[in-house]
């Protein structure tokens, strides 16, 4: 078995980790994937990935395709209820993802059979960050390493959906020779919204670009947050306007220097 060394110093036996990979993270930033297994190992834990898994169905809901989510939502909670007695979390490095899991699903199963199974893989379903401060009781990754300033951007779907404030910038804020220099509203939207942004084209742009002037007047050089989406939508515009600023995931922050 498997032991790992928990915050009151005894060894025990290692959490089980089932990581979910949102869709847009497989296709287009594979890496962070493979920084959070990195980071979640180095926390001690034994990671699980199915490779069945495919979307949390947060697109199809968001665009009012109730029926079609909760399809999409069955696999899911099949996907993530395990076949044995073993209690396993289930943690993603996207607080959207995890929003939809922990609200939305609610709402799409309620009064259903498969409520209490929701029910029990809501419990289960963690962001990254809050996951390794709140249940593993890490503040710090041993060895992250990463030069420069960084400010940071709280997520729509972090803030207001699953009340992350506190743990990513106690994570980031042990990372060797980084510092933090927090923008103006850094509560305030980036202008994604998933969907938001394709039928709100002109909105969506016009907050990305007060989002990035927030960001540029601290003089930092990386805008962090829990949200590759967010930072997706942040760093077309850095690099259309051909910016001076980068934007890094959390977990390829905390995956830095070792």
């Amino acid at each position: 078995m498997r032991l790992y060394i928990g915050p009151d110093r005894f060894a025990m036996p290692a959490p089980q980790v089932d990581i979910f990979i949102p869709c847009f993270v497989d296709q287009l930033y594979p890496h962070t994937a493979m920084n959070m297994v990195k980071v979640l190992e180095k926390a001690g834990c034994q990671v699980h990935y199915n490779p069945a898994q495919t979307c949390c169905g947060q697109p199809a809901y968001n665009a009012g395709y109730k029926a079609e989510s909760r399809d999409i939502a069955e696999k899911f909670l099949a996907d993530f209820t395990p076949g044995t007695a073993e209690t396993r979390y289930v943690v993603s490095p996207s607080a959207s993802c995890v929003g939809m899991v922990r609200n939305a699903y609610s709402h799409l199963f309620a009064g259903t059979p498969e409520a209490a199974r929701c029910q029990g893989v809501q419990r289960r379903t963690y962001e990254l960050t809050e996951f390794l401060t709140d249940v593993l009781h890490v503040d710090a990754i041993p060895g992250a390493c990463l030069a420069g300033t960084y400010t940071y951007h709280d997520s729509c779907s972090a803030l207001r959906e699953c009340g992350i404030r506190e743990a990513p910038r106690r994570l980031l804020d042990g990372v060797a020779g980084l510092s933090r220099i927090e923008m103006a509203e850094t509560t305030t939207c980036c202008g994604f919204g998933g969907t938001f942004a394709v039928k709100f084209e002109a909105i969506s742009v016009a907050m990305a670009q007060q989002k990035v002037e927030h960001a540029l007047a601290t003089g930092a050089d990386y805008i962090v947050s829990t949200d590759v989406s967010c930072l997706m939508h942040l760093e077309a515009y850095i690099r259309r306007e051909k910016l001076a600023i980068k934007t890094m995931h959390i977990a390829d922050v905390l995956a830095s220097g070792w």
